[in-house]
């Protein structure tokens, strides 16, 4: 055998051993994916259908998968003989074989969602733990955690492909300020997002009254604020708007003051109607006990002498404040009724002056002055 064909052998039995390795690696990375893929999907599953789970198991079931998946990261790295490229690639970032930066950075990726999921679930569990951290902050912090780590490895992936990073950055940094010229409104939202997290103005199921619109707050995210409104619409308000108007929070004190008025006939005793208002109330499902309700006399009306009727309810909602109204209006008529007490109907009365209320009237104004002659002897003199 000549020295041209031992060589085109040698080369040939390379390319197959290469073309063999590179097969098992591939299948090797296939079994792992679907080893973490399926604990994952099993987790998910277990985590979904079962809502008896305790905070701590549930917590167990996120570092079981993160630990499934850093021992699978770790067996890639293995299998592809990369693992020192991970630290080379931070301190240089410069890797000459670019299908094992491709893979690398699909790796990093994965890791980095496996930690997120796994920070994610902590923060989650912790939330639920404690009262001090709300839904609401519950996920910004998860949106912040995010876009730390997927940044960080961002920066390590763009590293795998080039060594001028620096230059990159000042690239983004101009583009940043492109972008966020012209996505202000945005931006204003964002950073109001963050500003409801720190202030909490109100919560997530609280019924509050925003500018125009009124509802139960559904969702507070770092963009928007959704409440569904009492005739079942979804609205969605900017963050920034949210905080530029004034926002009432009728949940927050966990109480609600609620006033009705009712008008009684003026030849009505006062006191006996304020007392009848106050024991037809009193006694009503849903009115708080205490506060007590309070029977105050507001003022005179064309056709009545009007009450202000005011009590509370506690964990007030729209549906309880109907059905309370209702059920206070009902009472308060049955009682009035029982009493033979009378709710008048707007009315009018006319009626006609007689001469002597005509001079009596004349006389209080000074109609005829001292001195002056009254129509009456102007006319006589006249007539003379």
């Amino acid at each position: 055998m000549t020295a041209g064909a031992e060589t085109l052998v040698g080369v040939l039995a390379g390319v197959e051993r290469l073309v063999s390795e590179n097969a098992r690696r591939i299948l090797i990375t296939a079994a792992i994916l679907a080893v973490v893929g399926g604990v994952r999907l099993v987790v998910g599953r277990v985590k979904g259908r079962d809502e008896e789970l305790s905070s701590k198991q549930r917590l167990a079931l996120s570092t079981t998968v993160a630990g499934v998946t850093a021992a699978g990261v770790l067996s890639l790295l293995a299998v592809w003989e990369r693992s020192g490229a991970l630290v080379d690639a931070v301190q240089s970032a410069a890797i000459a074989d670019q299908l094992s930066n491709v893979v690398l950075a699909v790796i990093l990726l994965a890791s980095a969602y496996a930690v997120t999921d796994f920070l994610g679930g902590v923060i989650r569990e912790l939330s639920v733990e404690s009262t001090a951290i709300s839904e609401h902050q519950e996920e910004v912090l998860r949106r912040i955690v995010q876009l730390s780590v997927y940044t960080l490895v961002g920066l390590v992936t763009i590293g795998l492909f080039t060594d001028n990073v620096g230059s990159l950055l000042v690239g983004a940094g101009f583009l940043g300020i492109v972008v966020g010229m012209a996505a202000r409104q945005t931006l204003g939202a964002v950073l109001a997002g963050f500003v409801l997290m720190f202030s909490r103005p109100f919560e997530v199921g609280d019924w509050v009254s925003i500018g125009e619109h009124e509802g139960t707050v559904t969702e507070i995210s770092i963009i928007s604020t959704r409440l569904r409104s009492f005739d079942g619409e979804v609205v969605t308000i900017p963050n920034d708007e949210v905080r530029a108007g004034a926002v009432i929070d009728r949940s927050r004190r966990n109480r609600l003051r609620i006033e009705i008025e009712v008008g009684v006939d003026y030849a009505t005793d006062l006191d006996r109607a304020a007392d009848v208002i106050g024991e037809s109330v009193s006694g009503i499902d849903g009115v708080a006990r205490m506060p007590q309700p309070d029977v105050v006399t507001k003022r005179f009306a064309d056709s009545a002498v009007v009450f202000g009727v005011r009590y509370w309810i506690t964990n007030p909602s729209m549906r309880k404040r109907w059905r309370t109204q209702t059920a206070v209006m009902s009472a308060i008529k049955t009682a009035f009724e029982d009493e033979g007490i009378t709710i008048p109907f707007p009315q009018q009365t006319l009626s006609s002056r007689t001469k002597g209320a005509d001079a009596e009237m004349e006389a209080r104004i000074g109609g005829a002055a001292e001195g002056e002659p009254t129509p009456s002897s102007e006319d006589s003199s006249e007539g003379a």
